[in-house]
């Protein structure tokens, strides 16, 4: 059945906070007690209050209607300067639901794992594919919308993420689609949050080469 790349809307917040549920479940374990209902109501509330950004765009992959994958990208021009997570926070009496103390642990996870693009940078947020369409060419459609994204913004340069040290098959996913390690980080408070220290930088270049550090 075909497969079709759209720009995120509302309607979808649902089933998207669910998908980010789903890819962040493992990651979140250390940091919460919330079950995958909560964590993707939690997503879905974010989602709504996250506004339309000049510099951010989510798209969704759907099939027969039904969202089957999603992704987020961020990019900053020279003069751009992009929004702190704390700038886009629905009010707290929306979060404070989940409970102060699970609260206060995602969000400082949710900061611990967000990137500030660099001028001419175009970084993906977040990649998530649903549990069932995983191992199809759900996620690397989206790459590839990515791909097509930056190679026809001028003001842009390279496409950029990171993955886990304990994910090597999206890294070979990556490596498939030219993007190459850029910078490896090992960080204590990531894990100390998320029991992973090692997160590579991968880049892809328009043009296909790379640059060094």
């Amino acid at each position: 059945m075909p497969i079709t790349i759209e720009p995120m809307q509302a309607k979808y917040n649902g089933q998207v906070g669910r998908l980010l549920a789903q890819a962040f479940l493992g990651k979140f374990q250390m940091l919460t007690s919330l079950n995958e209902d909560d964590l993707a109501l939690f997503f879905e509330q974010m989602l709504e209050y996250v506004g339309a950004e000049s510099s951010t765009q989510r798209m969704v992959a759907l099939q027969q209607g039904e969202v089957i994958g999603s992704i987020s990208i961020r990019w900053r021009l020279v003069h751009g300067i992009p929004p702190k997570i704390n700038e886009k926070l629905p009010p707290w009496r929306i979060l404070s639901q989940f409970g102060r103390w699970n609260l206060i642990k995602m969000l400082i996870g949710l900061y611990v794992l967000d990137h500030e693009p660099e001028p001419y940078e175009c970084y993906i947020a977040d990649l998530a594919v649903r549990s069932d369409q995983r191992s199809k060419g759900v996620g690397k459609l989206l790459l590839q919308w990515a791909q097509q994204a930056v190679a026809m913004n001028p003001a842009l340069d390279r496409l950029t993420l990171h993955v886990s040290g304990s994910n090597p098959r999206a890294k070979q996913l990556y490596e498939q689609l030219s993007f190459q390690t850029h910078s490896r980080e090992n960080r204590y408070m990531l894990r100390l949050l998320f029991n992973e220290s090692r997160w590579d930088y991968m880049v892809q270049w328009k043009g296909g080469y790379l640059k060094k550090p």
